[in-house]
């Protein structure tokens, strides 16, 4: 490291291990060499290279280099980050500089530079209040000016050289539509670019431990080799038979060129590992970089990682909160990988993936760029929020179109999202475009109504009279009778309910469980099962996507008909009964939340209506969708218009879109630590763990830990469990149970019944 010169500008700082000083020409050419990199996969190296050369102009500002040398220790480390008090503004001379030289186009540059700490800036804020910050009033600033000049009269001309880029030369990828993406992509490949530049610095060793991963041609050898063993040991019967023709039609249609495609299957087909051998062989066939696995829910994403984690070992990278909270899932260079995904297999949630794509936070928009030429599955693609459908469909699109992406939407229930499908024009969605059907006429599988008829384990009972409620007594007395049966109903409260009519040892599952207790009495319920013990559970709906049980009967609450496929899928999964297992729908007491809830109900009501079929047959699932999205508003929050540029002011709401693009919206929840001590409550990790925390603060590594003691409920009742002295505010914004009877060991965190909850709150 090169030591202090009074003539030389730098970029960062650093007192420990050694003194030692980043030079800021090497630092701006670095970050401008890797972004172009990053950027060239879609055509946006000059716009890249230059934003690298110009992102932190303002720090050859002698202001900020008196800043920075009087910075010491960890404040060194962070001496180049804006905000703080004393700070010196740096990264708005940069995105001034563009807009004096290239006039409105250079605004592409100025929203780059200027948010490359603080995240992407609506051009123009209408909203009125202390926290409001625009670019454009960020821009006009005499501040601004002042940057600008002072850092022009001390940078060296070759970094103020633009050499021959000429803005607009290239058009962008999908035109307005595809501004804000393609904007999002090319911030992502700067800030990616400035974070890795910045950590060679400050933290050699972190910086080694990046990358060298395998490569997915030497993925696809191990994949072989465990599929062949599987293939080996499994029994020969006819679900088994069948997996294997689902595997082998996966991998003869992974030549097709890419785009868009659907893996129609039934539950317990094997779609995991079928769609994972589609993406690798194609991933190789067209020269993509990675594949990601996208999946719905927290609580069965381990599942899936864990069975990747035992095919290809540590190339399996986790980002999801529970991987964060369990320090075994997690090594440096996998927890690294989260920060950018440059890891050839990426496992992460619905959450984590849609709103990363519409996020304007430095950290969230980082990953982007990676995302390009790879293989993205959608696993249990029904549950795709409808409120949020038509920006989802659009940014698909465009990643298919204009980014190398693959998308495989996976499920046993396909949504009614293909171009051709839509049905409702006013709405103004085109759909996706062209989606193949993996199972449709390939060597080894015609069509999937072959498959639905060939892998048929269950009949189906409709309610007698749709408009018949049934007691919970009534109900609890039909499960009774059964030795081993899963109930699932619609609600919290419901659950609740009917589990306080069961035998003894009827098991629960509900969201008013941490996820460490969840786990537990999944893996209780599936040795129970395997051991053929009686097993009687109820739960929610979250055991109906990715769960993998096995029960010979299900009763389940009247909802929408994914979901009652979805239960379906939990019984005789396995095909070993003699018969076919049993699904009985049920009209339960209350009716439905409002909500999606409800209009699922409402939409299978009417698709079933007058049925005399299967209620399970494929060709009533797109009439259900359809009618479901009928009775949606498909961009609820106004995603689209928000990010549709202004042709002449290249005007784009990315924060305001970001904010209100939330696929969980959890502004009146509120999350509790619970005192969750294991199915024998010998199991003291959480009191160690709440000691720790006592005794040292609010630790990120510890905060994460505690996240799968944790349980989230309305506000409303936090408010009135704080009242109770049943919970207590342990730190700012931290609640954590204080008395032990607040949290049952089989029903979870209480909530008084008789305290009205939001429906909301109660749906799983």
């Amino acid at each position: 490291m090169s030591e202090q010169s009074a003539h030389q500008a730098w970029a960062h700082s650093l007192s420990s291990p050694a003194p030692g000083w980043h030079r800021l020409d090497q630092h701006l050419q670095a970050v401008a060499e890797l972004a172009a990199a990053h950027s060239d996969p879609f055509g946006g190296r000059d716009w890249a290279h230059l934003a690298g050369l110009w992102h932190d102009l303002g720090k050859y500002r002698p202001a900020f280099q008196r800043y920075l040398r009087a910075a010491t220790g960890a404040e060194a480390e962070n001496a180049h980050i804006e905000g703080g008090a004393g700070r010196v503004s740096h990264s708005t001379a940069g995105a001034l500089l563009a807009c004096e030289r290239f006039g409105t186009t250079g605004r592409v540059l100025a929203y780059l530079i200027a948010s490359h700490h603080a995240g992407l800036y609506d051009w123009h804020c209408d909203r009125v209040g202390p926290n409001t910050n625009d670019l454009q009033t960020r821009l006009d600033s005499e501040a601004s000016r002042t940057e600008l000049a002072e850092a022009l009269a001390a940078a060296p001309p070759e970094i103020l050289d633009h050499g021959d880029f000429v803005p607009g030369r290239h058009p962008v990828p999908g035109g307005t539509a595809g501004f804000a993406l393609w904007l999002r992509m090319l911030f992502s490949a700067l800030v990616d670019a400035d974070f890795l530049d910045t950590e060679a610095f400050m933290d050699e060793g972190k910086a080694a431990a990046r990358g060298a991963w395998p490569n997915l041609a030497t993925l696809r050898g191990a994949f072989d080799a465990h599929m062949a063993g599987l293939a080996a040991a499994a029994p020969d019967t006819p679900v088994n038979r069948l997996r294997a023709r689902i595997l082998a039609q996966c991998r003869a249609k992974s030549a097709e060129k890419p785009g868009h495609f659907s893996l129609t299957v039934p539950t317990g087909g094997g779609k995991t590992l079928a769609s994972l051998a589609f993406a690798l062989d194609h991933a190789l066939a067209h020269g993509q970089r990675r594949v990601i696995y996208v999946i719905p829910y927290t609580s069965i994403i381990e599942q899936t990682a864990d069975v990747f984690r035992g095919i290809f070992g540590a190339a399996v990278v986790e980002h999801h909160s529970n991987a964060e909270s369990d320090p075994g899932r997690e090594s440096l260079r996998s927890r690294l990988a989260c920060e950018n995904w440059d890891a050839p297999i990426v496992v992460t949630t619905s959450v984590q993936f849609f709103e990363s794509l519409f996020a304007a936070r430095t950290s969230r928009c980082r990953k982007l760029h990676n995302i390009v030429n790879s293989v993205v599955v959608l696993d249990e693609a029904q549950l795709l929020p409808p409120e949020f459908l038509k920006p989802i469909i659009g940014v698909l699109n465009l990643l298919a179109r204009h980014y190398g992406v693959t998308v495989v939407l996976s499920t046993a229930t396909q949504p009614a999202l293909a171009r051709q499908e839509y049905f409702d024009p006013q709405k103004s969605i085109a759909g996706l475009d062209e989606v193949r059907e993996l199972m449709q006429g390939g060597p080894h599988v015609e069509t999937p109504d072959e498959l639905y008829r060939d892998l048929r384990r269950v009949r189906v009972r409709l309610p007698a009279d749709w408009q018949q409620r049934m007691a919970w007594e009534d109900l609890a007395a039909e499960l009774a009778a059964h030795e081993s049966v899963l109930a699932i109903v619609n609600t919290r409260r419901h659950a609740a309910a009917l589990h306080a009519l069961l035998p003894k040892g009827t098991l629960h599952l509900s969201a008013l469980m941490c996820g460490a207790h969840r786990a537990d009495v999944i893996g209780a319920i599936k040795e129970r099962l395997k051991a053929g013990e009686p097993t009687r559970v109820v739960s929610t709906q979250l055991v109906e996507a990715g769960v993998d049980l096995d029960f010979p009967v299900i009763y389940r609450a009247l909802a929408g008909l994914d979901s009652i496929a979805q239960a379906a899928g939990r019984c005789n999964r396995e095909g070993r009964l003699p018969d076919l297992g049993e699904v009985v729908v049920f009209v339960p007491p209350d009716a439905a939340p409002p909500g999606l809830l409800a209009k699922g109900e409402g939409a299978c009501r009417s698709v079933l209506h007058g049925h005399a079929g299967d209620p399970l047959d494929r060709a009533l699932f797109e009439r259900y969708f359809r009618q479901l999205y009928y009775q949606c508003d498909l961009d609820k929050h106004g995603i689209e218009r928000l990010l549709t540029r202004d042709a002449d002011t290249l005007r784009v709401n990315f924060r305001t879109a970001a904010d209100k693009f939330r696929l969980i919206d959890d502004a009146d929840q509120a999350s509790v630590i619970v005192l969750y001590r294991g199915p024998d409550r010998q199991d003291a990790t959480v009191d160690q763990r709440l000691a720790q925390l006592r005794r040292d603060g609010p630790k990120r590594g510890l905060l994460r830990a505690l996240q799968r003691y944790t349980v989230s409920i309305h506000q409303r009742d936090a408010q009135r469990l704080l009242a109770q002295g049943d919970i207590a505010e342990l730190l700012p914004g931290l609640l954590v149970q204080v008395s032990d009877v607040a949290y049952d060991a089989t029903l979870g965190l209480r909530i008084d019944p008789a305290s009205p909850v939001p429906p909301e709150g109660l749906i799983v």
